[in-house]
């Protein structure tokens, strides 16, 4: 007995779904014969399926309809509830503190960190800082900012793995303890799911930067149990990542860097944090670095309350910051 159409139609269908299909794309796929009754029925089939909410019309009566994505009824309860995930955050390299906000802010699996800021200012610092103090989970490395193109380890990474002298990078073998991959593009196809993956950095063309959440959420679908760490460029004094909110729709928790003032220093805000034990967002902090990798002084500071953190006063250079804009809390 031959296949009724109407099965074949929604065999079909199941591979399609989230696509959109028009009639004549089913005609042809499926082989119906311009001549037959099928080729006709075709059409008051799909329109049964749309009330089967299998398929929805474009609305133009163009014969293009979306395929539903089927889902299930998710299970809540019964489920087993997992404990947050362990980070460590970088720490302060003379007093061997961890950063002050770390044990305030709650991490889940899958979850993503988003490090925002100036060109040249301290991403690439807590990027790696974030790998030595977390070498025993074997993270993943990728970026811009580690290889060259000719897929070998840049100069200036090697450099900061020799300056980070106190954490031991490779095995009693010799082996590296984290995994290096040569990727400036397409990073969810690399991602190591269940593993920390940081990339340093993210480069979106001009013009496309709104893309941005369509890449961090890329990334997500792929960390598994795992966390992801991005580093983006952000401009100066800006509240957010070049993307803007896009940049926000996926990030978890979201740590902006900026210039200290006049100063060499940097600025650490608190954006955006999903689950924390007490709200951290808004809170600032500032920190030298030294030798490209080692944070020092690492301490919490407030906007000056003469000059609302602008540096100055009555068109004069603020005496209660000295100009920076911010004292220490």
């Amino acid at each position: 007995m031959a296949e009724r159409l109407s099965d074949r139609l929604n065999e079909f269908l199941k591979n399609a779904e989230g696509k959109d299909v028009s009639l004549s794309y089913l005609r042809n796929e499926l082989h119906i014969d311009p001549s037959s009754s099928a080729h006709d029925g075709i059409r008051v089939l799909m329109h049964n399926l749309i009330d089967k909410r299998i398929v929805k019309p474009s609305g133009k009566n163009d014969g293009v309809y979306h395929v539903i994505k089927q889902v299930k009824p998710v299970q809540v309860f019964g489920k087993e509830r997992r404990p947050p995930v362990i980070l460590c955050f970088p720490r302060d390299f003379d007093t061997g503190e961890e950063m002050l906000f770390a044990e305030d802010i709650v991490l889940r699996e899958g979850d993503l960190i988003l490090l925002a800021g100036r060109s040249n200012f301290g991403k690439t610092t807590l990027c790696m800082n974030f790998c030595g103090e977390n070498i025993e989970a074997h993270p993943t490395l990728m970026g811009n900012e580690y290889t060259t193109l000719e897929n070998e380890p840049s100069s200036r990474f090697l450099n900061r793995l020799d300056a980070m002298d106190w954490v031991e990078w490779a095995d009693k073998d010799g082996n590296d303890k984290f995994v290096l991959l040569p990727v400036r593009a397409d990073y969810a196809e690399h991602i190591m799911k269940d593993k920390i993956n940081i990339i340093d950095w993210i480069n979106i063309d001009t013009g496309e930067h709104y893309m941005i959440g369509s890449v961090m959420e890329a990334i997500k679908k792929e960390l598994g149990k795992g966390i992801g760490i991005i580093a983006i460029q952000k401009a100066e004094g800006a509240e957010a990542g070049r993307g803007g909110q896009f940049t926000k729709d996926f990030a978890d928790c979201e740590l902006l860097l900026d210039k200290l003032g006049e100063t060499d220093e940097v600025v650490l805000t608190i954006g955006k944090v999903k689950e924390s034990k007490k709200r951290v967002s808004g809170r600032t902090f500032a920190y030298g670095i030294a030798q490209g990798v080692k944070i020092i002084n690492f301490r919490e500071i407030r906007k000056c309350p003469t000059c609302f953190g602008k540096g100055w006063q009555d068109k004069k250079p603020c005496q209660t910051c000295d100009k920076i804009g911010y004292i220490d809390k």
